[in-house]
């Protein structure tokens, strides 16, 4: 299936000058979804992962689900505040801001196997975020999953050594 197909480009959103990949038509369509999930668990199998950790918002949309194809549990990374129990946050920047992402102390525990997945890579902060987290918690990151690469902004660069897998990769605006 060409998933690729599925994703639909917004000119200036969410700010002038920028392409917004909108992956809404792909989780729209059963096939599409279920495709895209059974592909990326299907990287992971017999790895031993035991949990999926994502962040808000796209992310959640995939990753139970791949957490449910690969038999394991779901682990989430949220905004400070967001969170009800005792969480670990890290801070990272953006391209002119800095952001922080926050996660349970007890989402993961030392030696899980845990990957990390995301809707899209781009500039790589939100990812790189995620696996300080869940290695500060003891857990090794076995691979970093995305929907969508944009190569181009060379993200997966800040993922030093994480095996990175993305299901569509573009190599230019």
């Amino acid at each position: 299936m060409d998933l690729r197909s599925f994703i639909r480009d917004v000119p200036d959103f969410p700010k002038k000058g920028i392409v917004f990949k909108d992956i809404m038509p792909l989780v729209q369509d059963a096939g599409a979804l279920g495709a895209a999930v059974h592909e990326v668990a299907g990287w992971y199998e017999g790895k031993g992962v035991s949990k999926v950790v994502a962040a808000e918002a796209r992310g959640f949309i995939f990753a139970p689900a791949i957490a449910m194809e690969l038999g394991c549990g779901f682990a989430a990374v949220r905004k400070p505040g967001k969170l009800p129990y005792r969480t670990r946050c890290q801070t990272y920047e953006l391209e002119y801001a800095t952001d922080t992402l926050c996660i349970h102390e007890d989402a993961v525990g030392k030696g899980e196997k845990v990957l990390v997945f995301d809707d899209l890579l781009a500039t790589g902060g939100t990812a790189e975020a995620m696996v300080e987290l869940v290695e500060s918690l003891g857990a090794e990151v076995v691979g970093a999953g995305f929907l969508i690469e944009l190569a181009f902004l060379k993200g997966r660069e800040r993922l030093k050594g994480a095996a990175v897998k993305s299901l569509i990769v573009y190599e230019s605006e």
